[in-house]
């Protein structure tokens, strides 16, 4: 067996065993909303306080979290903002790589376009499937992604809120999320309906102009009209 075939073997064989694994996990709807600001800002505020200690989101600035999500530049400098820096910047975490690593086993991934490879409802399941398990160094587990090494950083809101609250505490997140994995998306939605209403009226008028033009043709010379 050569080289190559070797490769699309080992990757069809891995392709299958994920596929399977991901079969076995039973995802909840997120059922997230971009277009809902409040959700949006909630979010953002709930991932900055319990999630960019460790996570990065380096492709999202401050300032243009403030200018989608309808926030001043001075109240996501108050909320949202830490260690001194500067609204222009781009949102990286202060953890350093060694220490994460001793910490975790690894570092945490940047969780700028988390929503687009994992999927929003794989994050709303996620955070809301952790459950004790005294064999883990950081006494948790998760139903979605064996062995995690993240502990459950949202267990004091899991204990303070009713599990209604909570789960759009956790929807709000997911939400932010996926608004970080294609910021543009708030435009390209907008524009979409009067993109396609265009084309609707433009096809009226390329018919009805193509049905003129055919009229030569169909009543030329050589086929005079009845």
């Amino acid at each position: 067996m050569n080289l190559t075939l070797k490769i699309i073997v080992t990757f069809a064989a891995l392709l299958s065993i994920n596929s399977f694994a991901a079969s076995k996990v039973h995802l909840d709807h997120a059922n997230t909303d971009i277009f809902d600001e409040a959700s949006l800002q909630n979010g953002a505020k709930l991932f900055m306080n319990y999630c960019s200690g460790c996570h990065s989101i380096s492709f999202m600035r401050y300032n243009r979290i403030a200018k989608d999500l309808g926030l001043s530049e001075e109240q996501v400098a108050k909320n949202l903002m830490f260690a001194g820096k500067k609204t222009g910047e781009a949102i990286t975490t202060a953890m350093p790589n060694d220490g994460a690593s001793n910490w975790f086993g690894g570092v945490p991934p940047d969780l700028s376009l988390v929503a687009r490879s994992k999927g929003t409802d794989w994050i709303y399941t996620y955070l809301r499937s952790f459950y004790p398990d005294e064999s883990r160094i950081f006494g948790v587990n998760n139903k979605v992604l064996i062995n995690a090494s993240m502990p459950d950083v949202l267990w004091s809101l899991r204990e303070n809120q009713s599990e209604a609250e909570f789960d759009n505490s956790v929807r709000d997140i997911t939400n932010f999320l996926d608004y970080v994995g294609e910021p543009a998306k708030l435009i390209r939605l907008k524009l979409g309906k009067w993109v396609l209403l265009f084309l609707g009226i433009l096809f009226i008028l390329v018919y009805m102009l193509k049905k003129e033009y055919w009229k030569d043709v169909k009543y030329g010379v050589w086929r005079p009209r009845d």
